[in-house]
């Protein structure tokens, strides 16, 4: 008996821990900058960044770091002149903890409903980071009129997860949750702290970021992408994107090892005509820790 319990507190422990974390509250929102937007699916937390006036840039992040990556790149997209949109994806940052799938239609409705909430009609420049990137893709191949320049940053969606934890966690239901809420915030907060100390240009982001890990519905949320979105390829939507003739630009960090360099050779199939630029020393972190690198690309791509 006192051996059946001791399994079954062990086998609580994970579950226990994401239960306790603290949620999203009005007093955390009544602190964040920014604005709020209840859309479709759920309240959006947003900004405006840059001249009240010009084209828009709307910058989509990854899969576990919320809109304050984009921080840094902003200052510099604002001085190339565009009005700067970030904001949370469902389960990160100030935005709502959503149940059900994050599929691309789940993130694809959120862009959606947050550019008719602000009015935005005119075409954008598109920036996604890392999953922010699929996420652009999937925008990009369904409404490539309102897309004039599609910027994507290490994206994801270049190859199906096929081994490892996370691929276990994945496809096994419950018993998958288990394990992924008791390994993968070890792992993540690990990667974090590895990190400490390198050159950002975003102030403070490691502690942003473990303070992400301590939220309730943030590692469910990143379990619900990588059951959903992060399943497949963009493939599909890649060469709809190069039929329909949307100017791409595709920077990669040649350190990578979250998404790998040898993915500039798979987009190059799909979208020939995609300009690329590799950052010599930048890993995965590119938004905030290579930013003027980034910049540069930018600058360079629209000549």
């Amino acid at each position: 008996m006192w051996a059946i319990l001791i399994v079954l507190g062990v086998i609580a422990i994970p579950l226990t821990i994401e239960w306790t974390r603290k949620g999203i509250t009005d007093a955390d929102r009544a602190k964040a900058s920014g604005q709020f937007a209840l859309l479709s699916q759920g309240t959006t937390h947003f900004e405006w960044l840059g001249p009240d006036r010009g084209p828009v840039a709307v910058c989509i992040h990854g899969l576990t770091t919320p809109s304050f990556v984009w921080y840094g790149m902003a200052k510099g997209l604002a001085l190339l002149g565009f009005r700067v949109l970030i904001y949370d994806l469902y389960g990160r940052g100030y935005s709502d903890r959503v149940q059900g799938s994050q599929t691309a239609d789940f993130f694809d409705q959120q862009l959606v409903d947050l550019l008719a909430h602000e009015s935005v009609t005119e075409p954008v420049t598109l920036l996604g980071y890392s999953m922010g990137g699929a996420i652009a893709a999937h925008f990009a191949a369904r409404r490539p009129q309102s897309v004039t320049q599609l910027i994507l940053l290490a994206p994801a969606g270049m190859f199906k997860l096929e081994s490892g934890k996370l691929m276990f966690a994945r496809d096994l239901r419950l018993i998958g949750d288990w394990v992924f809420l008791a390994t993968y915030p070890w792992i993540l907060r690990r990667g974090i702290s590895k990190e400490a100390g390198a050159p950002s240009s975003v102030d403070d982001i490691c502690d942003l970021q473990h303070a992400e890990t301590a939220r309730r519905g943030f590692f469910p949320a990143v379990l619900s992408s990588l059951r959903g979105l992060l399943r497949d390829t963009c493939e599909d939507q890649h060469k709809a994107i190069a039929a329909a003739g949307v100017p791409v630009l595709a920077v990669w960090g040649a350190q990578d090892d979250v998404i790998l360099l040898t993915c500039q050779d798979t987009l190059t199939a799909w979208n020939p005509a995609a300009q690329q630029a590799v950052i010599p020393e930048a890993a995965h972190g590119l938004p905030h820790t290579h930013t003027d690198a980034v910049l540069d690309a930018i600058r360079a791509s629209r000549g």
